[in-house]
């Protein structure tokens, strides 16, 4: 059997910048590497980098995405402070900028119009169950165009990608989603079940490479060793750690079964930088170009013959 090569992308916000810079990078190193990707995974800006790159576009395009229409994605105002009461009671941004963004790049194509494979993960709010009787609850969506049953090739990749990336207080709900990062910020794992399945992706594990891209490490901690905190204390902090602690849970699985085969791109950022900072966007992509990607390129050279 031939090679099956997975590329994994994180959730991040405006960090996917940075994600988008370091696959420019190693294309150029490594030409006609995403080429040969046979599954794009991605979770919320993840999401939308997966998207774009299996509909063909070169991770550049998709860069200059993110600095033409992060400030409008990112557009906050007085008046819709005072609305929201002070952000208390509505999301920080519209998500119609980013739709807007995302249809003057891509389209109005649907999942199954795309080039590759793709695995998309959200969450669904409420599983609207038909059967009376059945469990109504929330739950994971991974949203996939491999064939068969449980595919979503009919669904429109702008709406695929504003359910994985509606980020709690950030976007407002959409089409009953929210983003993937509450589940798989990290979605390597989910991407790699996925490619073994035999009704989907029906690979073998010897035959699997995984290149797992991250949007840098923040570097956040909380110094407190004893502290008896409640939602007053812990409320600031419950985003970042919904989106940035499941991160490590699927570098670990993905490095104890791939082994040499699995590789993780994870820059260290030199200060927390949020999902909306846009004027962090020079940093980022300072970052990216200084980061050493010689093992990453060897890594290539290897697998990607």
């Amino acid at each position: 059997m031939s090679p099956y090569h997975i590329l994994s992308l994180d959730g991040g916000g405006i960090c996917g910048v940075l994600t988008a810079k370091l696959l420019e990078r190693l294309e150029m190193s490594h030409p006609g590497f995403l080429s040969k990707v046979d599954l794009f995974a991605g979770t919320s800006t993840g999401g939308i980098l997966a998207l774009g790159l299996a509909a063909g576009l070169t991770p550049r395009e998709i860069g200059q995405l993110y600095e033409e229409s992060s400030t409008k994605v990112f557009a906050d105002s007085i008046w819709d402070d005072i609305r929201d009461l002070g952000k208390l009671t509505g999301a920080d941004y519209s998500n119609e900028p980013l739709k807007q963004a995302i249809l003057e790049l891509i389209g109005e194509i649907t999942l199954g119009d795309l080039q590759k494979r793709v695995l998309i993960s959200s969450f669904d709010l409420d599983n609207e169950p038909q059967d009376p009787d059945a469990l109504r609850t929330w739950k994971p969506k991974f949203f996939h165009n491999f064939p068969g049953e449980g595919s979503d090739a009919d669904q429109k990749v702008v709406d695929i990608a504003l359910r994985a990336g509606a980020a709690p207080t950030f976007f407002p709900i959409y089409q009953g989603h929210i983003d993937g990062s509450v589940v798989a910020n990290n979605p390597s794992m989910c991407a790699l079940a996925q490619a073994l399945h035999p009704e989907t992706g029906g690979q073998k594990l010897s035959q699997v490479t995984l290149l797992s891209m991250g949007t840098g490490i923040n570097p956040k901690y909380l110094p407190e060793q004893n502290a008896d905190w409640g939602l007053v204390q812990w409320a600031p902090h419950l985003i970042s750690l919904i989106m940035e602690s499941n991160v490590g849970l699927g570098d670990y699985q993905c490095k104890q079964v791939l082994g040499k085969r699995y590789l993780r791109i994870n820059p260290i950022l030199p200060k927390p930088i949020g999902l909306d900072r846009v004027d962090q966007i020079p940093l980022l992509k300072e970052v990216a170009e200084k980061e050493n990607l010689d093992d990453a390129i060897e890594w290539l050279k290897r697998y990607y013959k």
